[in-house]
């Protein structure tokens, strides 16, 4: 839950100002990858059923919270309405619980204990595992996008081989055997109303994000991540989304990466 400011966008940033930005990649004979991350699910819901819609085909992570999780939502997501969506489940968190005490939210601070910290996340790969199977990928999606750095060799052996915060990654591999993948551009405006961050801000943020990959200001391998939150999802939201779709995939120059295609080693470690 993390708002990303865009100064390196441009400031008024237009639907023209994607396309031109995606035409540089053409014209350079790469392609812009995108992937869509979706947090804090726990059921299935009517605004989980209209963010379903929304993707029309786009592939998306659901990154669900594993101790509330419904045993039914496996089943909801499985429906011949939705059996077809390209759907992958990652592990946010255990319980979604701050244990930060005064600092910024955390459920896996500095300080936690990492016999409980290495608890959770076994309990969390298991439980998912029970109940996706194979559909729920190694990867580890912290709530409120912080894990202590100390931690992180826990991941592999608690089951995971993933990670995914916020911010262009610093490395490929925190660890050995750990890879990450964050999203850039949250669409909620958590410092204001929860709302829709806006249509300039948006633009400008992910325009930024696959500029400075382009130029190799950043990890250009890393995908630009477009981070959701179905619970609070407006209908602003809904519209951008719809609209971001429809140009991106009509454009030979950019490509949306399923799950599987964004921690393809995470897929091994499910089966």
């Amino acid at each position: 839950m993390t708002e990303f400011p865009c100064e390196n966008g441009p400031r008024m940033a237009r639907w023209a100002d994607l396309a031109d930005e995606l035409d540089r990649w053409k014209d350079t004979g790469r392609i812009a990858t995108l992937w869509w991350r979706d947090d804090d699910a726990i059921s299935g819901n009517d605004r989980l059923d209209r963010l379903i819609a929304t993707v029309s085909g786009v592939p998306i992570s659901l990154a669900v919270i594993p101790a509330p999780a419904d045993a039914e939502l496996a089943e909801w997501l499985a429906q011949p309405s939705r059996g077809t969506a390209r759907i992958a489940i990652l592990q946010h968190g255990w319980r979604h619980a701050n244990h930060a005490g005064n600092g910024k939210k955390s459920e896996f601070p500095l300080g936690r204990s990492r016999l409980t910290v290495a608890s959770d996340l076994a309990a969390g790969r298991v439980r998912l595992t029970t109940l996706f199977g194979a559909r729920a990928l190694a990867v580890l999606v912290p709530p409120w996008n912080r894990f202590d750095a100390s931690f992180l060799p826990l991941l592999i052996d608690s089951g995971l081989t993933g990670i995914s915060r916020v911010k262009p990654r610093p490395m490929a591999r925190p660890v050995p055997k750990v890879a990450e993948v964050n999203v850039h551009v949250d669409l909620v405006s958590w410092a204001g109303d929860r709302g829709f961050i806006g249509e300039t801000a948006a633009l400008g943020a992910i325009i930024a994000h696959l500029r400075a990959r382009r130029l190799s200001e950043v990890d250009a391998d890393e995908p630009t991540g477009i981070l959701t939150h179905h619970l609070v999802q407006d209908e602003q939201t809904e519209v951008f989304l719809r609209h971001l779709v429809a140009l991106t995939c009509k454009n030979p120059a950019t490509r949306w990466l399923e799950g599987a295609s964004v921690f393809p080693e995470a897929v091994c470690s499910s089966q």
